[in-house]
């Protein structure tokens, strides 16, 4: 924001406190034949815009504010269109993971990172949510953004999707400390019923670093700067929010 910007922001507001809206509509009406204030009019309206912002300095703190707001309804309304026109993406990418019912009407999607604290308290809670709701399914989009363990770790999940492990495999990676090397992940992946040697080989597929490009690619797309970035209908929620938000969330799509 300009201090420009600002200024007259503030003079705005001045207009509407101090009664001098009639030399505004001058302006207005003059600029229509292609004249504007005189000197004299000009040097008026900013002394007394000065004197006001000397006397009540709150004038500028709300027209700052005022032009905040503005800015961030702004950014929402473009990221809920951008979100709008994502959605077949976000909701029906046969590649995705999800829970709940595979043809619930509403669909929770979740980009999220294995690493991320605030994801591992969101776990459960998505659990309950479609245990509670057989009207909706969440569906989870990988963005190892918080380091290379992330990125192995990411790589893990969708080489275990592809046994049919990848609830299990979660669950335990966001359950556990454990540094993901290569001999932890292949001994996990057997402990779970899966083929460690197959996911290790998997996880070196290149379609899967493709997947998780376009993960984050398209978090980048729709303002997603960090996680978890919790999308429901065109609402983004950045962090974690609790079951009961959740709640209220699904209900709204579903009135």
């Amino acid at each position: 924001m300009s201090y420009r910007s600002v200024f007259l922001a503030a003079g705005l507001i001045f207009t509407s406190v101090a009664g001098v809206g009639p030399v505004f509509a001058q302006q207005s009406t003059s600029a229509a034949d292609g004249s504007a204030l005189t000197p004299a009019q000009r040097a008026a309206v900013n002394a007394l815009i000065r004197q006001e912002l000397v006397e009540d300095p709150s004038i500028l703190r709300a027209a700052i504010g005022a032009l905040q707001a503005q800015d961030q309804a702004s950014q929402a309304n473009a990221q809920g269109k951008a979100i709008a026109a994502a959605q077949p993406e976000l909701v029906s990418n046969a590649a995705d993971p999800s829970i709940g019912n595979p043809h619930a009407p509403i669909t929770v999607v979740e980009f999220y990172d294995t690493r991320c604290p605030y994801c591992r308290v969101m776990r459960p809670e998505f659990s309950a949510l479609v245990k509670q709701n057989p009207n909706v399914r969440v569906v989870f989009k990988d963005i190892p953004i918080l380091g290379d363990n992330s990125v192995v770790e990411a790589h893990a999940l969708l080489a275990a999707q592809r046994q049919g492990g990848y609830e299990k495999m979660q669950a335990a990676l966001m359950t556990e400390p454990a540094p993901p090397t290569e001999s932890h992940l292949r001994n996990l992946a057997d402990q779970l019923g899966l083929n460690g040697n197959q996911l290790i080989h998997d996880m070196s597929d290149p379609a899967i670093t493709q997947r998780l490009t376009a993960n984050t690619t398209l978090a980048q797309q729709l303002g997603i700067t960090g996680t978890p970035g919790i999308i429901v209908g065109t609402q983004l929620v950045p962090g974690a929010i609790s079951l009961d938000d959740l709640q209220k969330l699904v209900a709204a799509q579903a009135s």
